[in-house]
């Protein structure tokens, strides 16, 4: 079994395609996390302002993007808007897709977390003199992050699987690798096991840092 494996995965100097992939799948999830944000903070503050066309814009952009599979949209993306447009580069667009469609998710995790706040808070900040903005900034948005924080973490973890279909347009992520060498050897299970494995270890070491960020925060909380 081991022998297998090492002819696999090591022959012919096949395992140099394990870590490319793993940066290309690690710097797609984290582009489109850092765009999701972005767009994410923007969306959520337009679907809870009081500007009916404002709220109206993001309620479609996300009813649009979490309503279509990733796969689709991938592929929209590549062969329907950015290919007649010149542009071809593969990690390009599929960072950009990701990012649209993270956008989505994050802005209703943003949006849940901002009402999530008491209004009491709200009502605090006016009477300490503080501007409707200063209120948001310094009182609202810091308590929406702590309790927007565990699904914030799911959503990337979530990414970074997601970012599997990205081989659907040839992008060379660790799927794409491992399926690679699949097809160079003819072993499906040992490249695939493999490729799984990675995944698992990635979504745990994750989920475990975002578990630390979470006791930090929280102890800062107690104590203050």
């Amino acid at each position: 079994m081991l022998t297998d494996f090492i002819d696999v995965m090591f022959g012919h100097g096949r395992w140099v395609l394990i870590p490319k992939g793993l940066v290309a799948t690690l710097l797609i999830a984290l582009c489109a996390i850092l765009i999701g944000s972005v767009l994410g903070c923007i969306f959520a503050l337009m679907k809870i302002s009081k500007n009916k066309i404002l709220r109206g814009i993001s309620n479609v952009y996300t009813t649009l993007i979490r309503g279509v599979p990733m796969a689709t949209q991938l592929m929209i993306f590549y062969f329907v808007i950015f290919s007649p447009m010149g542009l071809s580069n593969e990690l390009v667009v599929a960072i950009i897709a990701f990012g649209i469609n993270s956008g989505a998710y994050c802005t209703e995790i943003f949006r849940a977390g901002i009402q999530g706040v008491d209004i009491g808070q709200t009502e605090a900040g006016r009477s300490l003199g503080l501007s409707k903005n200063q209120t948001l900034i310094k009182i609202i948005l810091p308590q929406a992050i702590r309790t927007s924080l565990p699904t914030y973490a799911s959503e990337f973890i979530t990414l970074i699987k997601e970012t599997s279909v990205a081989s659907f347009i040839a992008v060379m992520d660790l799927q794409k690798a491992c399926d690679n060498i699949r097809n160079a050897t003819y072993n499906a299970w040992i490249p695939l096991l493999s490729c799984a494995t990675i995944y698992l270890c990635l979504t745990l070491g994750l989920t475990k840092l975002f578990g630390l960020i979470e006791k930090r925060m929280a102890k800062s909380d107690r104590r203050s």
